[in-house]
């Protein structure tokens, strides 16, 4: 089994959580600053070098103004790679 770290439904995933983020017109400094974190802490989670969990998406969703059953339903079938 692929490690999902580096699956290609988590990597897309993140692409589409990074999409998200843009589409409604947030930078990942304005994350950063929304979350308490760093604009490096945000890009380390969009280029995969930091994983995600499901506490933290709920987080990155809450601070774009999304709620995390709505993205998960919005976007399974593009990142649910079987």
């Amino acid at each position: 089994m692929e490690k999902s770290l580096h699956s290609q439904g988590y990597m897309a995933m993140l692409r589409l959580l990074r999409k998200t983020r843009q589409s409604v017109g947030v930078t990942q400094e304005e994350l950063s600053t929304r979350l308490d974190e760093t604009q490096t802490f945000i890009s380390k989670y969009e280029r995969g070098e930091r994983r995600i969990d499901v506490i933290e998406l709920r987080k990155f969703c809450e601070a774009l103004g999304i709620p995390l059953s709505k993205f998960v339903r919005t976007n399974r079938p593009t990142w649910a790679v079987f």
